[in-house]
């Protein structure tokens, strides 16, 4: 049984629906949780991948909780800059 459940400060949801995932929202949801490892992250911050945002013609689409922050059409290099807006400053996390 678990100790408790721990609530994270940010969350990361990344569709992997079938064009999201195509598109590179599978490698682009790997690549944070990476990111969220080497950098220590992992009590504060998670990974969710979700099925389908509905939002196909924008594949890959993203949201960076809790600034309701959505992405679409997202790259590797976007999404990394993304992470660092949305994730590492200092006044969010």
């Amino acid at each position: 049984m678990s100790k408790g459940f721990d609530i994270p400060e940010k969350v990361i949801y990344v569709c992997t629906g079938s064009k999201c995932k195509k598109r590179g929202g599978k490698d682009i949801a790997k690549m944070f949780r990476s990111m969220i490892k080497d950098l220590g992250l992992t009590d504060t911050v998670e990974v969710v991948k979700t099925d389908c945002t509905d939002r196909c013609d924008f594949a890959p689409v993203m949201s960076m909780q809790p600034d309701n922050a959505w992405l679409h059409h997202v790259t590797e290099s976007q999404a990394r800059q993304a992470f660092k807006d949305h994730i590492l400053t200092s006044d969010k996390l």
